[in-house]
């Protein structure tokens, strides 16, 4: 579906009446709060890769993951980076990205608890969400369409404890977190935004999130429990039977999403459906939702490729190499797919795909890919 023009292999444009929707986890994130800043200020080069990519897929919708959070960094990124040629190919000004929603998340904001049981408070494992600083790790949502601001809805200080039947960690039979700190864990790593968009005459609910990863824990599995909760927490919103009642957002509305509404689940979901760590149940549930539509899954040949040229992990999976997302240690965890687009059911899926070219087809483009270890994800549907 890719064609070489310019500087790096672009995709055709999506058919009229179809709309492209990405997720993208750009590896924005910086290690001290400002560094982003300063990074977009200065043109920096590995954003103006993540900018050269974004242009050669050319979405009308788009969440990018591990964006460092302040206010001027959306409007930065599209102003500075994706409405300016960094591709090497022509841009059309009508199908530039022009609106941007951000806003906080719980990575690196202090909980005050010691929620990692090593004595201490301060440590960026006892935030809300693991980070250094308030922000790190963000999201930001990207689109050629407006933006409502009415019907918009975040659930970053959603509590753990309140999701009925809620996967409470713990190790032989003993809770890791002492009732007194359980009961005011966030479930979110990052948040969960519900962020309508306006197309034509259909209302798209994007539903944008970022588990935290299955690992970096203990025989607890506090990381993998969160994970498998923080996907279900979907799964439960977009049920329309009454499993989302619990549901209260950040503006203390209660409730999951209307059983006829439109939407489209994007994100760096931490979860592979075959391999890698974590607990497995939440992602295949997801994938094979009634509400979710059913289409061919996103691949690319640079995957096959990179399973091929590391082997080691990749050649003991069990899943398709071609629908890896991301290009991780050989060893361990291997490269996976863990990103994802999940239409409602109403939608209709024409294409689908991964930026991630080969070096065989596309030496360039494939370097290009690699300015993030993940991979740029689409999908072109027809709304309904």
């Amino acid at each position: 579906l890719s064609q070489e023009t310019g500087s790096y292999p672009t995709l055709p444009r999506p058919a009229e009446g179809t709309v492209r929707i990405a997720t993208f986890n750009a590896a924005m994130n910086r290690k001290t709060a400002g560094e982003l800043t300063r990074a977009l200020e200065s043109d920096d080069a590995q954003v103006r890769k993540i900018a050269a990519i974004i242009q050669c897929v050319g979405p009308d919708v788009l969440l990018l993951n591990e964006v460092d959070y302040a206010e001027p960094h959306a409007e930065m990124l599209l102003k500075k980076f994706l409405q300016v040629p960094k591709s090497g190919n022509p841009q059309d000004p009508s199908r530039h990205l022009q609106f941007a929603f951000s806003a906080p998340v719980n990575t690196g904001v202090p909980s005050g608890l010691d929620l990692n049981n090593n004595g201490r408070t301060e440590d960026p494992d006892d935030a809300w969400g693991y980070g250094a600083f308030p922000g790190q790790y963000g999201m930001v949502v990207l689109s050629r369409f407006p933006i409502q601001k009415t019907g918009l809805r975040t659930f970053q200080k959603f509590r753990w404890g309140d999701m009925p039947g809620a996967l409470r960690p713990a190790k032989d039979s003993v809770f890791f977190h002492p009732d007194e700190v359980w009961k005011q864990l966030r479930l979110s790593s990052k948040s969960h935004w519900d962020v309508p968009i306006q197309i034509g005459n259909t209302t798209l609910h994007v539903l944008a999130c970022h588990p935290t990863p299955p690992v970096f824990d203990g025989p607890e599995d506090r990381n993998g429990c969160r994970n498998h909760d923080e996907i279900r927490l979907w799964i439960d919103y977009i049920s329309g039977d009454g499993r989302g009642d619990y549901l209260v957002d950040d503006s203390g509305a209660r409730g999951g999403l209307d059983a006829n509404a439109s939407f489209v689940i994007l994100g760096d979901l931490n979860a592979d459906p075959f391999d890698g760590d974590g607990k497995r149940d939440a992602i295949k549930q997801l994938l094979d939702h009634p509400r979710v539509a059913q289409g061919p899954v996103p691949s690319s040949k640079g995957a096959v490729e990179a399973a091929q040229k590391s082997g080691q992990a990749n050649a003991l999976h069990r899943g398709d190499s071609a629908y890896d997302t991301g290009d991780f240690n050989d060893k361990n965890p291997g490269n996976l797919r863990i990103d994802f687009v999940l239409p409602s059911s109403q939608c209709r899926i024409l294409a689908s795909g991964v930026y991630w070219p080969s070096a065989a087809d596309s030496p360039a483009g494939n370097q290009l890919a690699g300015a993030s270890d993940h991979r740029l994800v689409w999908v072109d549907v027809e709304l309904h």
